[in-house]
């Protein structure tokens, strides 16, 4: 299989991958989108395949507390004019960045504090929009335009591209009891306690859905879901072409964004299992019931894609991407058991989707001759 993989024709395709949130050289937030261009043997130049700890833009870990920026906010207008010539596509994997509690040593992660580096940035929304006039590929996916990206930033990306955040993010924790999971935010445990007596009464597993202003909403299994996992669920011709499953469970960070149906097509949504009483809680605060998963834009104009959630943030070997064929066994590195994994989701939805979309854009690329 590796000599396989070894004889594959490498293919030319220029990714200009953004990623702000890079804690470790393994490159958490963006690892799934180079584990698909080194195992389809895509590279950034003639000969070289993509790193995972050096071809991106953004946050760049170093020892001992320090770090290197290489963003786009260093880019004048003739640069970002260049890299959109040059680049294929882009691919913002993750605009949230780096908190100093997170980067610095002896700080409590689970608080807020200030950002070292993150959000949206001018050059960003620049440099896309010129690879959007030049009729070339964009996707994006959470955290691109949300906190702390700046609501200038964040509308001019919106306008671009036809659609609306609302504000609201969520997540599925798979215990709400906090002496028992401690991987669950103080701050979303304060900001809920602080608008309600000082409570938090969760025992069971459920969702939590963060909004603007640090509005906490909790649902939790048994009185407001009749199951808690999120699932996304899949229109037929879609999951027939990307060979997609028609459902599928999501335990990981997702936003609530609004699309332009004139402009965007909606592939893929977020279903929740909700009681009466769950519903009724959402409505209260405005967060639809259902909400898109995937959207697209494919003309001749451009093409682009949102995935409202952290897609690419998958906890997967590298080292598996160097086996060609390795897909067919993908049973071996799932546990299907485990309702929650995000290997599963990879090796299911992802890898299948992502891939897709980068060999058909490859190849329409060919024909054209760019």
């Amino acid at each position: 299989m590796w000599l396989c993989w070894l004889c594959t024709p490498r293919k030319q395709l220029v990714v200009a991958i953004v990623d702000k949130t890079v804690l470790t050289p393994e490159g958490q937030e963006h690892i799934s989108l180079t584990w698909i261009l080194n195992h389809y043997r895509f590279t950034k130049d003639a000969r070289h395949l993509y790193r995972v700890s050096n071809d991106y833009f953004g946050f760049f870990p170093k020892k001992n507390e320090t770090f290197r920026l290489k963003g786009l906010e260093r880019f004048d207008a003739s640069l970002l004019d260049k890299l959109s010539n040059d680049a294929d596509l882009t691919y913002y994997t993750d605009a949230y960045g780096v908190f100093s509690n997170e980067w610095y040593l002896k700080k409590n992660i689970a608080e807020r504090s200030g950002t070292v580096y993150g959000g949206l940035s001018a050059q960003d929304v620049d440099f896309m929009e010129q690879m959007k006039q030049k009729h070339k590929l964009v996707l994006a996916e959470f955290n691109t335009i949300g906190s702390p990206s700046a609501v200038t930033e964040r509308y001019r990306f919106e306008q671009l591209f036809g659609l609306k955040w609302t504000g609201w993010i969520g997540k599925y924790f798979n215990q709400l009891d906090t002496a028992v999971n401690k991987e669950i935010p103080h701050w979303l445990v304060k900001g809920y306690m602080s608008r309600h007596n000082n409570s938090w009464p969760f025992k069971n597993e459920g969702l939590v859905f963060v909004g603007e202003g640090n509005t906490i909403v909790v649902l939790e299994a048994g009185k407001d879901l009749v199951s808690p996992l999120p699932h996304i669920v899949t229109e037929k011709s879609f999951r027939e072409h990307y060979q997609l499953p028609e459902k599928i469970n999501y335990s990981y960070w997702f936003d609530i964004v609004v699309p332009d149906t004139a402009v965007n097509k909606v592939n893929a949504r977020f279903a929740l299992d909700l009681t009466e009483t769950g519903k009724a809680v959402l409505r209260d605060y405005n967060i639809p019931l259902t909400f898109p998963a995937v959207q697209s834009h494919r003309g001749t104009d451009y093409q682009f894609w949102y995935f409202s959630g952290d897609f690419c943030d998958n906890p997967i070997s590298f080292k598996t991407s160097y086996f060609k064929g390795i897909e067919l066994f993908k049973f071996l590195f799932m546990n299907r058991l485990d309702k929650t994994q995000r290997k599963s989701f990879f090796w299911s939805f992802y890898r299948p989707l992502v891939s897709t979309i980068l060999k058909e854009y490859y190849a329409e690329k060919k024909k054209v001759g760019r």
